[in-house]
């Protein structure tokens, strides 16, 4: 038995055992969870019983350990419950701790629980309920009314997915509260921890703002206002963000200066590992579980475990039997893009350590290239150097200063004013190179099969190199093909064989983008923008939308923005716009530039040559398409009688648009011309103002468009609008339903529409 039990020992310490182990189960939870289509689930199917022989084979003798990990493993992901069923009944409660709760403009957001489930809660606060929140204590809200709607997934390509990300979090449905009472619980060791954080939250808000953003960063793991996207943005732009977030790198600062500490103080090994320990328990409640830092603090723990009790184990093993440990605690893990980022370059870091911190600093960026590509569609060609200036900064500067100032800031707030101004002049260089955009390369989106076949090809190629393989002719071979990949794949993208009419789901509002085949010409009839009936300053949605979407697709510059009129649904975010994408020209009709809220919108962004205005009877010459301006037939000031009206051909295909022209100017163009248009997106959203019947007669169209927001309180499309449509027999799609909608058409490709929102089946 002896004999048996050293055996069982030797094995599994045996250097591949937990890795493997750990892309097993990564890849059943690929299965479960983000495998949507047959071809994925196949894929993904061959991974797991290739992963299974070579571990079987290798490691016979812990066959039924295996076998036990995963019937466990089957269990827990079948016990995990994937949705949730809330309904707002009279003893509904739900509960939340005040420090995971976001506050803007009176608005209240958080991750509410109720009834063994997660639920997302938003909702207005009185002066006298934001007090009460206020307390930092565990709240639960009662006697509630509001309405529960399922998560809404991303309704165009490039847009960031809130379901998924949700879902990873086991949080299906939110609760929009239109009133409600709230009671406050004292009492509890957890309650006590999380007034604790909430304290600490309100107490690193009252520092200058810069300090404020990176103690929030380092300590707690969040940004604390939207304001500060900017520095977020700057330090993606460079390819350097991966050091804002708490990880590896924090966590081996944070135990290397309590260990010093611990040497001095004449602690032994024993000792000063539990004082890690608790050290790093607490950072990770402080950063709310964030799963770098839990990466880092699990095998940080683990590998100090194995040294006391005097076992040696491989350290990709040891990333292996972390991420077993913690997948054990989260099945949905690997659901989430910093998770797998973090396991990824902690992987990368023992793929590359035989190299020197140059090549080595190389290797990584171009391990996590495919990734950063699917999630993120651009990347800095100068990352390498970025980091070899940044992350210097960052040590050496910006974290000991954050960390002073948390001593100093009570005993001088004058003081930590004075570190404000370094930072501040430091955040200014940092800027100025991000906003240059040196190197920074929009490549686009790779879909899912390009990106696992860049990660198998890097990670071989890196092992080959990392070994320091004598096969120098497959290592040249390799490194070829994967520079052959990555051209054909960025020329499929920037040269596509398609050319497109998009209708992008902005919501209440119209944005439509036109672009042709191979040498691309990219085009926007209006951008899109929020309705602000309160006043208040608003974020743009270009930022979760448009912009995303036209990265996914390569683009980094427009031929020509066509404005319709003023409304702020049709151009509320061209400035944020004109500020992120090169535009080359702007047109719009006569009399628009007299408007001084839209000058407001342009001013600084654009210069008076790139403006274009133009009036009914005039042909804007892009080759390949023609512009025919329709309307206006005089100048006017933008409203929504003075829309610009457009007719282009594609494909032998009329596309018709008039912004939100109503019907009396939808019969005037029919008095001056005999048009015809295959497509047609309907005026004003399909409000009754427009659409006129004997206009669409006219028309003739085979079909027609809307543009309009879910839910939108103008009832759009309005009934009778749908009436005529239905009179008439002219189908109709609608964003609503379809989210984007898209026309390809091309050379060799037969032009046909697609929705990117699956048909709900009622």
């Amino acid at each position: 038995m002896l004999r048996l039990k050293t055996n069982w020992k030797f094995d599994i310490l045996r250097p591949g055992f937990f890795l493997l182990l750990a892309l097993l189960l990564i890849n059943l939870s690929f299965l479960k969870y983000q495998c949507y289509t047959f071809v994925q689930k196949c894929t993904c199917l061959l991974i797991v019983f290739y992963l299974g022989f070579v571990l079987l084979l290798k490691f016979n003798s812990l066959k039924w350990l295996i076998f036990i990990i995963l019937l466990a493993t089957i269990f827990g992901f079948h016990s995990d419950m994937s949705k949730t069923n809330f309904a707002l009944k009279p003893n509904t409660a739900i509960t939340f701790f005040p420090d995971k709760m976001k506050i803007s403009d009176d608005w209240f957001t958080v991750e509410g629980q109720t009834a063994g489930s997660k639920i997302l809660v938003s909702g207005k606060l009185s002066s006298s309920q934001l007090k009460q929140l206020n307390y930092g204590y565990k709240v639960i809200l009662h006697d509630l009314s509001g309405e529960v709607n399922p998560i809404e997934p991303a309704s165009n390509y490039g847009e960031f997915d809130q379901q998924k990300y949700y879902r990873s979090k086991k949080i299906t449905q939110q609760v929009n509260l239109t009133s409600f009472k709230i009671q406050i619980k004292k009492g509890g060791l957890a309650n006590y921890l999380h007034y604790w954080r909430f304290q600490l939250k309100r107490f690193l808000q009252k520092f200058p703002p810069i300090l404020s953003f990176f103690s929030n960063e380092l300590i707690l793991g969040e940004s604390p206002d939207q304001k500060f996207q900017t520095i977020l943005n700057n330090y993606r732009d460079l390819g350097v963000i991966h050091i804002l977030s708490i990880s590896g790198l924090h966590v081996g600062i944070y135990t290397l200066v309590i260990s010093t500490m611990c040497y001095y103080c004449k602690l032994t090994e024993k000792e000063t590992f539990i004082f890690c320990l608790f050290i790093l328990l607490v950072g990770i409640f402080l950063s709310n579980g964030q799963a770098g830092f839990i990466r880092a603090s699990l095998t940080y723990i683990l590998g100090q475990i194995f040294s006391l009790h005097k076992l040696k184990i491989n350290k990709a093993d040891l990333l292996g039997l972390t991420a077993v440990l913690h997948m054990s605690v989260n099945p949905r893990l690997m659901m989430s893009t910093g998770a797998l980022l973090s396991y990824t370059l902690a992987l990368g870091l023992e793929m590359t350590k035989s190299l020197t911190k140059f090549r080595q600093s190389w290797a990584l960026n171009n391990l996590l290239l495919p990734l950063l590509l699917f999630h993120f569609f651009q990347f800095n060609l100068l990352t390498v150097f970025f980091n070899l200036l940044v992350v210097p900064y960052f040590n050496w500067v910006v974290m000991p200063l954050t960390f002073f100032n948390l001593i100093i800031f009570n005993i001088s707030p004058r003081c930590s004013y004075f570190l404000e101004k370094i930072l501040e002049q430091g955040e200014k260089v940092i800027a100025k190179f991000s906003n240059s955009k040196i190197g920074l390369l929009t490549f686009g989106k790779i879909n899912w099969w390009q990106c696992l076949f860049l990660l198998l090809l890097t990670s071989i190629l890196l092992v080959l190199i990392n070994e320091k393989s004598k096969n120098q002719k497959l290592i040249r071979y390799l490194f070829k093909l994967a520079l052959i990949i990555y051209g054909l794949i960025f020329l499929t993208i920037h040269f596509p064989l398609k050319g497109q009419v998009t209708f992008i789901d902005v919501g209440q509002g119209d944005s439509i983008l036109i672009s042709t085949p191979l040498f691309r010409h990219v085009y926007l009839i209006d951008v899109g923008g929020k309705l602000n009936f309160n006043g208040k300053k608003i974020t743009p949605q270009i930022n979760k939308i448009t912009v995303p979407f036209l990265k996914a697709q390569g683009i980094n510059k427009i031929d020509g923005i066509f404005i319709s009129h003023q409304d702020a649904d049709h151009v509320g975010d061209l400035r944020p716009l004109l500020s992120q994408i090169r535009v080359k020209k702007l047109y719009m009709a006569q009399g628009l530039i007299r408007n001084p809220s839209f000058c407001k919108r342009i001013i600084g962004r654009i210069q008076k040559g790139q403006i274009v205005q133009v009036l009914a009877g005039e042909t804007i010459n892009e080759p390949p398409i023609s512009f025919k301006v329709v309307y206006p037939f005089k100048p006017g000031i933008g409203k929504n009688e003075d829309s610009l009206s457009l007719l282009f051909k594609l494909a032998n295909k009329n596309w018709l648009f008039t912004g939100d022209l109503g019907q009396k100017g939808e019969l005037e163009i029919l008095s001056r011309y005999h048009l015809h248009a295959d497509y047609f997106k309907l005026g004003h959203h399909g409000s009754r103002t427009a659409s006129n019947k004997e206009f669409l007669q006219a028309l003739q169209p085979e079909r027609v468009f809307i543009s309009a927001g879910r839910k939108n309180r103008f009832g759009h499309p309005h009934p009778e609008t749908i009436a005529t449509l239905r009179s008439q027999h002219i189908p109709w799609a609608s964003t609503q339903d379809c989210g984007m909608i898209t026309w390809n058409y091309g050379v060799l490709i037969k032009p046909k529409f697609k929705r990117f929102l699956p048909v709900i089946k009622k």
